[in-house]
């Protein structure tokens, strides 16, 4: 119906502007980066750099259209379409950034957008909240205050010691900290978008505390987050960035989410997830594995000569038979 069709618009031009504000955001910090401290060593000059705020804008109105795409379709149908936002940046980085997807990067993408998508096709449905408060009592429930908990400890733990060690060369180190984050941003906003909703339609929201709890749970998450997706981008690949925050988001988000409402889950839907989730440690596996390598040789991975991914990056003078075949060849 007319509804859905408008969901599906703004989810899809959601995931266009957050796409794409990957990649201004990236020529922003590279900018930052040649005339100043790198945003990936602290430092914060990108603040001074137009592009990077063009950037951010795009990201604000994806973010914005996504949120109001919820208001018009279903959860089932948005959350998925999310995914598109991989491919817009992957396309644009290759075109505008330089940054090159081999065919196992490929690969890679596919196998965590179709684990994604298997796990958000099969999450429960949340039910009906009648208001902010009826949040604030669900986020006060003992397993989700231990979800919760976990959660910011585990974000601080790796922003205070492992970060500092080993962030600039482990890309899931950064990003691990937006989507521990992100995961509770989400929920903060679910319940501050309902209050928005229902103070416009007559009931008044922001009477009540959780209201101004739920706003500054928002900002200080998207602070945070703002900041190490800043690293990330920066440190690494946009087109790798990309679905392993997806991937990594979209995950914690439903684990979350399940916490908290704690809807009933069949068997089938919970091998679905088992095995969505599986699907994206490997796809996860493959990208960050193969970001380096060169493919130069034929779809096979060798052409005649022995060129290839492997030869590419070890040298033929560390594999024999390559080596061997090269000094017959000569």
């Amino acid at each position: 119906d007319n509804s859905n069709l408008i969901g599906l618009v703004l989810a899809s031009s959601s995931s266009a502007f957050i796409g794409s504000s990957f990649v201004v955001k990236k020529k922003g910090l590279k900018q930052a980066g040649a005339t100043g401290v790198r945003a990936g060593s602290g430092g914060y000059g990108y603040l001074k750099e137009p592009l990077w705020w063009i950037g951010m804008v795009s990201m604000i109105f994806g973010e914005a259209a996504n949120f109001a795409a919820y208001a018009f379709a279903p959860a089932i149908l948005v959350t998925p379409l999310g995914a598109l936002s991989i491919v817009v940046s992957a396309i644009l980085a290759h075109h505008y950034l330089q940054e090159r997807l081999n065919v196992f990067g490929m690969v890679g993408c596919a196998l965590c957008i179709a684990g994604s998508v298997s796990i958000t096709l099969h999450a429960p449905e949340e039910s009906e909240i009648s208001g902010v408060n009826e949040m604030a009592a669900l986020a006060m429930q003992p397993d989700f205050l231990l979800y919760a908990f976990s959660a910011v400890s585990l974000a601080l733990y790796l922003m205070f010691k492992v970060a500092p060690k080993y962030g600039k060369t482990h890309i899931f180190v950064n990003i691990g900290i937006c989507s521990l984050f992100g995961s509770l941003s989400v929920v903060s906003c679910k319940a501050l978008g309902m209050s928005i909703k229902m103070t416009f339609e007559g009931n008044n929201q922001f009477g009540y505390p959780a209201t101004y709890v739920c706003i500054l749970v928002v900002a200080c998450c998207v602070v945070v987050q703002i900041n190490y997706l800043n690293k990330a981008l920066d440190l690494f690949n946009s087109a790798i960035v990309s679905p392993i925050y997806y991937v990594m988001f979209t995950v914690l988000v439903i684990v979350a989410s399940t916490i908290m409402f704690k809807e009933h889950q069949t068997p089938t839907e919970i091998a679905a997830q088992f095995s969505g989730f599986v699907t994206i440690v490997g796809g996860t596996f493959i990208l960050h594995s193969t970001k380096d390598m060169d493919l130069t040789g034929s779809l096979a991975g060798f052409n005649a000569k022995g060129q290839g991914p492997v030869a590419n990056i070890r040298g033929t003078e560390e594999l024999p038979i390559l080596a061997g075949r090269e000094t017959k060849q000569e």
